[in-house]
């Protein structure tokens, strides 16, 4: 039964995501800025509703911009979950533009590539996020660089912190993790690390029990002073805390 509902799922969420391609493709050309943000966050929230999972919110998303979030990054889900949150823009590596359909919903929800194998374009793509700061938008990193297990969390860059800098913008850590509803216990499920396959960890995700995404807003903070370096290091904790 578990592979049978996991199954049609699977086949649901193709179907919302061909449907999201649609929008993007046919419909966002005749919306505004705002309406294509309402219509990125409903759809994200619909894809969570589709997998079976729960989206549980502490704290206050930012009702407005200029606002850079930086969170901790476990899975592929996460994404979705601060979309379905609020819309924000992601800084996400190059190659996820060239993905079939995916690519085209990545571009339709205003992400950002960046090469990362590349310190000109790192440059680049500060300026280009302090550029939407400055036009009052909410812009999303993951400064860990990379997914972990959720149960420790990875240094955090401070490169693209600059850019909140650079605009005088304010920054708000989000904890993101996943428990299981029957147990409140973390859930390790939904993991993307190491030697997981993005097949495997959904497959993993929609047979194994019912979870809940859980995100996590803490404070606002502005860099008071603060070099990238010591402002990434406090978000850190500050992502630590709320965890």
């Amino acid at each position: 039964m578990q592979s049978l509902r996991a199954a049609c799922r699977l086949l649901s969420a193709f179907a919302h995501t061909l449907r999201g391609w649609f929008i993007i493709l046919f419909l966002f050309p005749k919306l505004t800025p705002a309406q294509r943000e309402n219509r990125v966050q409903s759809w994200a929230a619909g894809m969570l509703q589709i997998l079976g999972i729960e989206l549980q919110l502490s704290g206050a998303p930012p009702a407005a911009g200029p606002m850079l979030l930086v969170a901790n990054h476990i899975s592929w889900l996460d994404i979705l979950v601060l979309h379905a949150a609020r819309h924000c823009r992601f800084v996400s590596k190059a190659g996820v533009r060239h993905w079939p359909v995916i690519g085209t919903l990545a571009s339709g929800a205003g992400t950002l590539y960046i090469e990362r194998e590349s310190r000109r374009d790192a440059m680049r793509v500060v300026h280009h996020m302090a550029d939407s700061l400055r036009a009052a938008e909410v812009v999303a990193v993951f400064p860990e660089g990379t997914t972990s297990d959720g149960r420790e969390l990875l240094p955090f860059h401070g490169n693209l912190i600059q850019a909140a800098i650079s605009a005088q913008a304010p920054v708000q850590p989000v904890a993101l993790s996943f428990m299981t509803l029957s147990t409140g216990q973390q859930s390790f499920t939904p993991c993307y690390v190491g030697d997981d396959t993005l097949v495997g960890s959904i497959w993993r995700t929609l047979s194994g029990p019912p979870i809940a995404a859980v995100a996590t807003f803490g404070e606002p903070q502005v860099a008071q002073g603060r070099s990238r370096r010591a402002w990434a290091d406090d978000l850190r904790s500050a992502v630590e805390q709320l965890l």
